[in-house]
């Protein structure tokens, strides 16, 4: 656990980072902000931004939970969870086709060794329900799709496990956005990955221990 604690400080750090100045101004600052957006913004303007972030996020690191919870703030539960979940899925299926057709060297390129390495285990253990178990965890999320794409996976099976994973985050996000308040969500939608992570890499590091020590020679448990 007091590995924990370092990315959990860090976390709460930059929770708070959204949220300090509206406790310092008050609600005047979030209806100008507010006023600002919804005055610069269309809402099909924002439809195709979300969608464009979200669909190369395979290839540029987008924080895609701050896109979609931004998106529902401007457009509404409904629309904000329909355009981040097509941008997400489109996303998915681009990534997955690239590395169909360009095989394991693209995949090590655009996630990285140890990112694939992780996901290559949970994909030796779990099959294609690693798509579903990594979504909510940014770049596990891609790593998990391109690492499936290498494989003979039929495209209806990663269509089905992206598709409904990704509805739930989008409309996780998609509440958030719209329902709560501007800052809070901001904050939240920064925190909740930052700590998904986090807490996917200690279960990765902790894996790889209990595995060194149960190999021959390795330490006794």
């Amino acid at each position: 656990m007091r590995k924990l604690l370092v990315p959990i400080v860090l976390i709460a750090l930059v929770l708070a980072i959204p949220v300090v100045p509206f406790l310092v101004f008050g609600e005047s600052l979030e209806a100008r902000m507010e006023s600002w957006l919804d005055a610069t913004l269309p809402k099909t303007v924002v439809a195709a931004w979300v969608m464009g972030l979200l669909a190369i996020d395979v290839f540029l690191p987008v924080p895609s939970s701050i896109v979609s919870t931004f998106a529902a703030s401007q457009l509404g539960f409904w629309l904000g969870t329909a355009v981040s979940w097509v941008g997400m899925t489109f996303g998915a299926v681009l990534a997955f086709a690239l590395a169909r057709v360009f095989g394991r060297r693209l995949a090590l390129w655009l996630s990285g060794e140890e990112d694939l390495a992780w996901t290559d285990v949970l994909s030796r253990r779990f099959g294609p329900m690693v798509l579903v178990l990594a979504r909510p965890v940014p770049v596990f999320a891609e790593a998990s799709v391109l690492v499936m794409g290498t494989t003979a996976l039929p495209w209806r099976r990663l269509l089905i496990a992206v598709g409904l994973s990704n509805l739930g985050i989008a409309a996780a996000y998609a509440a958030l956005g719209d329902r709560v308040r501007l800052p809070i969500a901001l904050g939240a939608s920064i925190a909740l990955p930052l700590l998904a992570t986090a807490l996917a890499r200690y279960a990765w590091r902790a894996s790889r221990s209990a595995s060194h020590e149960s190999e021959p020679g390795g330490r006794p448990h």
